[in-house]
């Protein structure tokens, strides 16, 4: 998560903040706290649900070998790919309440996974 939250930060970068740097230092608008935070959720979920379904890995997940699949080890579809990013961000604000549940789940996958019927597997060369 460490790693995913590096990278997160350069995508932010290019799709958030230069974008309302340029309309605050051109036409000196600000937009509310509603619009930013929902361009925010905006642009992760397209970042997220792109890479999960190019491949199943965010460039992170590349990296340690890592890959997003339902249960039978097919490719989720979008909606659980949606789904999926939806109910990650429950699992995380909330004290990482989900990300826990991966210690007492039997198959040691996420909240968010088990209820988008998908899993995180290590991807095997």
């Amino acid at each position: 998560m460490a790693y995913e939250s590096l990278l997160l930060l350069g995508v932010l970068s290019v799709c958030f903040m230069l974008p309302h740097l340029a309309l605050g230092m051109s036409f000196n608008i600000a937009l509310p706290g509603w619009v930013l935070l929902t361009h925010i959720f905006i642009v992760l979920g397209a970042y997220f649900v792109w890479y999960w379904h190019h491949g199943g890995q965010t460039l992170a997940m590349q990296t340690w070998k890592i890959q997003l699949l339902t249960p039978s080890g097919t490719q989720p579809s979008l909606t659980q790919l949606a789904l999926r990013y939806v109910l990650a961000w429950p699992c995380l604000v909330y004290l990482g309440a989900g990300l826990f549940w991966a210690i007492f789940d039997r198959d040691r996958q996420f909240l968010h996974d088990r209820l988008a019927g998908t899993r995180l597997v290590f991807k095997r060369d």
